[in-house]
């Protein structure tokens, strides 16, 4: 074994046989399979552990330049979740009433969804997706980040499959504009909120629309 350049560690990789392979790779599709949106959710309540523990999952994630441009703000109080819950049912109540375009809102009709959203303030947690624009030093001087909805798209997109192995179900909620989050969590100009992750177990009985996903020959292509 060599020694590693400076600023290098050696990588962590354990090489499976393409049985394991493919086992692991056909266990993880059923899983993943199964994750369905919810709207309806339980108050029952969900350790932070677990939340912390799909956050670290979603820290894993590559970024541009190594910059990591994402911040989580997690709502797990009733009065945070309450003040959410106001600010999204009004950008929502101009969405539904006037701000959509009517093809959108066809669109949407299959689901049954409205203004109203009680599961901000029902599911146990919420978690705002931050897009950090730039970060400041100790000196106030600005540094530039890199592919930042890129990155920060894959790590949500670990933090809810990370969610969905632990057992939980989620939504992804997305209140146009949102810079409500900013002032809730006191979070600075320079982070942009995406969405809004929430989670938490169904609630009991609950139903989801019913839909096809698309096929591997209509989603990829190989060359």
């Amino acid at each position: 074994m060599t020694d590693s350049p400076k600023g290098f560690e050696d990588l962590k990789f354990k090489e499976l046989t393409e049985s394991d392979m493919r086992e692991r790779a056909q266990s993880f599709l059923d899983h993943m399979s199964t994750r369905r949106t919810v709207r309806s959710f339980s108050d029952r309540p969900v350790s932070k552990e677990i939340i912390q523990q799909a956050l670290c999952t979603a820290g894993s994630a590559p970024s541009g330049a190594n910059r990591q441009p994402w911040h989580f703000a997690v709502a797990g109080s009733p009065e945070i979740k309450r003040r959410i819950r106001i600010g999204a049912e009004e950008e929502e109540h101009e969405f539904y009433n006037g701000r959509a375009p009517q093809d959108w809102l066809d669109a949407l009709a299959p689901f049954g969804t409205d203004e109203q959203k009680p599961f901000l303030e029902i599911a146990p947690w919420l978690i705002a997706v931050f897009a950090q624009k730039f970060d400041m030093d100790v000196h106030s001087k600005k540094h530039k980040n890199y592919y930042v909805i890129e990155s920060v798209c894959i790590a949500t997109g670990l933090l809810i499959a990370a969610l969905h192995n632990a057992g939980l179900a989620t939504l992804t909620h997305t209140p146009s504009p949102m810079k409500f989050l900013n002032e809730i969590f006191d979070r600075p100009v320079n982070e942009k909120p995406l969405m809004l992750v929430v989670t938490g177990y169904p609630s009991e009985g609950v139903k989801v629309p019913s839909i096809k996903r698309k096929s591997l020959e209509q989603i990829s292509s190989f060359h």
